[in-house]
């Protein structure tokens, strides 16, 4: 039996892997006659044990890279094995196959761990396969993140890449085993399975945008009409998600099966495709088509008699070509002669929809693994970077950029777990995840859901609304009620204007920081963190609690929980802002989630007048919130990323220096062409007004807005930038009065209650004095609960 698969010939998709090394340096491996251990940092053991003493050197789906450089390490004979120690870790192994008794890593500092072969790591959990009918939640595969310090991936099962990128596979009894024992330095165990497994793709900037997706046969006219329809209601988009209809499906013969799978398009509803796809293109937007390639090619497709020539088929038997990757043939007949005459039509990426099992012709080949690995390879066969739309294969498939998470079940529920699940994929790298927003199926309508769905939305990797083959599930905003149509539209704008804080992470992400990462990551040592899982770090700057329970029929307002950590917290939507190391719990209305932005935090966005996504913005906002210093570096790149490669084409530096009351605009770093020769710049500070003049380059300019939300607008050179100075110091909050008597006056409760409650608010008492009277008034408690939120945000007062 051979562990390689031949190629028969030069095959254009497939290449070596980029930027792989599998071979670890001699002098990181102890040896024994069946055994290695790779010590692949002060935190990462590789240990492998064989049956006929062979190791593998070649990459594996999940281990691309085993030269991560020199670590320091002692080691010393024990029995037929060794005893491993560096400064973080140490391994005791007997040289035989792993058992409980003879396999042993534990922890040496200041974090305590131990962990013997065989026994659970306690892990927090990575990320599942599919969300494909699954009602709330579902098991979670292992992750490299533990609160007990140490984590392992078996690599035993995975099949590999020979040198010159085709597959290979394992022979023999095998042990492959890659133990983390990085405490709870839970970023650096992150980063180290990064540099392993390869660093996740950077997204081109227009898939941070807002993409439209539906299960519906539309036409070219009837989907163009739809996309004019948004922008009449100035709702941008920048991703046109066409589903399966785009190819023949009803029109397919009956002799063939079913229509899902499907390469041609169905003439009856685009003519024209080019055409089409071109049109898009004018409106700023990229398109992706769905696969469902399981079926293979068969003789009602256009190209057919190539495919079937290519792949040793009679074209006249009119016989089907099965599906099968790991056939040189069929491989590049499936890009070239199916796929790449598309994309000349226009497609600007792949949605590979794989539903059809884990298994194909070769043992231990994941057919899905195959697909992305070969799509992000061939999407980047010109040199730029490509864009892969797919689903989960298992440790590793972060590299291959965005995941479709499954058919999600509308129901409360399911909203509830995608936070959780989203959040807690950073802790095996998977960072850029793409869920139905608002649900795929089944379910009962329900429209604060979907609001709320939405705006969850906006807040996730990737912003993509879908739905299922139902003219009764919907999710154009104009279908809702007025109050969720305009919080869903306000919703979908604010997720475009913050393309260029999202691109940044893209940027960070790529560098080894999921945009999206669970409390504990920011926090490992406090308690506090692991209870919130709905809560988490989305980016650098801000802290997102999505709503994900329906609002009290009282209050007419939701309960979201979370834990702040230390410092102050404003929300940049109500401009409340909240001391932190303390639990909290915020009460919103359905305009409105918890949005928080840590003092000193600066918040780039694109101004409401700007639509395209693939163009770097002339007008920029910058939201600041004053009560710390604080630097942001934002990161762009020319159009579609095309010429980006290790890291941003342009960089502009913002710093804002609480001490001096100073915002500086730096000069753009890197290529001045990818930016704007000038930018207007609007600069809304989140604190009560100074009552001073505020200056930019020392000429006073006009302030405008109110208390907690204040702007001043400039346009300045982007090759010098410019020095925003306030004249008196900032103090934040805002006074709750007004929030309150909001809160009371749409409450549905009694109204001598409401004055009662009224009066004791604006007594003019303390704070401490105001609460515990109105415990006595006899409030319903969500209304309480709502007002005791407010009095307890904090308001600077004069000095």
């Amino acid at each position: 039996m051979t562990d390689t698969i031949a190629t028969q010939q030069a095959l254009p998709v497939v290449r070596p892997l980029p930027d792989a090394a599998p071979q670890a340096r001699a002098e990181q491996q102890v040896r024994g006659e069946h055994w290695r251990v790779t010590v692949l940092s002060d935190c990462l053991f590789r240990l492998e044990w064989s049956s006929d003493g062979g190791f593998e050197d070649r990459a594996s789906t999940f281990a691309i890279r085993r030269d991560l450089g020199a670590a320091e390490f002692a080691a010393r004979p024990l029995g037929d094995g060794v005893e491993i120690t560096t400064a973080r870790a140490r391994l005791r192994y007997d040289g035989r196959e792993p058992s409980a008794h003879g396999l042993v890593v534990e922890l040496v500092g200041s974090d305590h761990g131990r962990w013997h072969y065989g026994e659970p790591t306690h892990d927090l959990g990575g990320t599942a396969r599919t969300l494909d009918e699954v009602d709330g939640r579902t098991d979670l595969e292992p992750g490299v993140v533990s609160p007990d310090g140490i984590t392992v991936v078996d690599d035993s099962e995975s099949f590999l890449f020979t040198d010159d990128g085709w597959i290979g596979t394992r022979t023999g009894t095998r042990h492959d085993l890659y133990v983390f024992a990085h405490g709870r330095d839970y970023a650096r165990a992150v980063r180290e399975l990064y540099a392993v497994s390869g660093s996740p793709m950077r997204l081109p900037r227009w898939a941070l945008g807002n993409w439209w997706s539906r299960y519906h046969p539309y036409s070219a006219e009837s989907y163009l009409q739809l996309m004019d329809r948004f922008d009449e209601e100035d709702v941008p988009f920048s991703v046109a998600v066409i589903d399966m209809d785009w190819h023949r499906v009803g029109s397919v013969p009956p002799e063939h099966g079913s229509g899902w799978t499907g390469y041609s398009w169905e003439p009856t509803l685009f003519p024209d495709p080019a055409a089409f796809l071109g049109a898009l293109h004018e409106r700023g937007m990229r398109t992706t088509l769905n696969l469902h390639p399981a079926d293979g090619v068969r003789a009602f497709e256009d190209a057919y008699p190539q495919v079937a020539e290519a792949t040793g088929v009679d074209p006249a038997s009119a016989q089907p070509v099965s599906f099968d990757p790991t056939d040189p043939d069929f491989l590049r007949a499936y890009f070239e002669l199916l796929h790449h005459p598309l994309e000349e039509q226009g497609v600007d990426f792949w949605w590979i929809d794989w539903q059809q099992g884990r298994t194909s012709g070769l043992r231990g080949v994941d057919p899905l693994w195959l697909l992305n690995h070969f799509h992000h390879l061939d999407a980047a066969r010109h040199g730029e970077p490509g864009m892969t739309f797919s689903r989960y294969a298992g440790p590793g498939s972060h590299r291959y950029a965005v995941g479709f998470s499954g058919d999600a079940v509308i129901s409360w529920e399911s909203l509830a777990f995608q936070p959780e699940f989203t959040a807690t994929a950073s802790n095996i790298g998977y960072c850029w995840w793409s869920h139905d927003i608002g649900g795929h199926t089944r379910g009962v309508r329900d429209d604060e859901l979907a609001t709320r769905w939405v705006q969850y939305g906006v807040f996730s990797p990737i912003m993509r609304l879908h739905s299922a083959n139902n003219p009764f599930i919907r999710k154009e905003p104009w279908v809702f009620p007025a109050e969720h149509r305009q919080a869903m539209g306000d919703a979908l704008r604010l997720r475009h204007r913050l393309v260029p804080y999202l691109h940044t992470m893209n940027h960070r992400a790529a560098d080894g920081t999921p945009l999206v990462r669970p409390m504990y990551h920011l926090e490992p040592h406090r308690r506090e963190a692991y209870g919130v899982p709905n809560e988490y770090a989305f980016g650098s700057e801000l802290l997102v609690a999505p709503v994900v329970t329906p609002r009290s029929g009282v209050s007419l307002l939701s309960r979201t929980r979370a834990w702040l950590p230390a410092g102050r917290w404003t929300d940049v939507f109500t401009g409340a802002v909240y001391a932190g190391d303390r639990h909290v719990e915020l009460h919103r209305s359905i305009d409105s989630v918890p949005v928080l932005l840590r003092a000193g935090g600066i918040l780039p966005l694109a101004a409401a007048t700007e639509r395209d996504a693939t163009r770097n913005p002339e007008a920029l906002e910058v939201l600041v919130a004053p009560g710390a210093s604080g630097r942001f570096d934002l990161a762009e790149d020319a159009e579609d990323d095309r010429e980006a490669t290790d890291g941003p084409s342009a960089t502009t530096s913002l710093h804002w220096d609480d001490d001096r009351r100073e915002l500086r605009v730096d000069a753009v770093a890197g290529r001045a062409d990818v930016v704007p020769a000038s930018r207007t710049w609007t600069i809304t500070f989140l604190a009560l007004l100074p009552g001073a003049e505020v200056t930019v380059d020392g000429v006073v300019v006009p302030v405008t807005g109110e208390d907690g939300r204040w702007s001043v607008s400039f346009t300045a050179p982007s090759a010098t930038g410019a020095v925003v100075r306030v004249g008196a110091p900032l103090r934040v909050g805002v006074d709750p009065r007004e929030a309150v008597r909001a809160v009371l006056e749409q409450a549905q409760t009694a109204n001598p209650a409401k004055l009662d409650a009224w009066e004791v608010v604006s007594s003019g008492r303390s704070t401490v004095e105001r609460i515990a009277e109105l415990g006595t008034v006899d409030l319903h408690e969500d209304v309480r609960d709502a007002v005791v939120e407010l009095l307890a945000t904090v308001v600077d007062t004069p000095a």
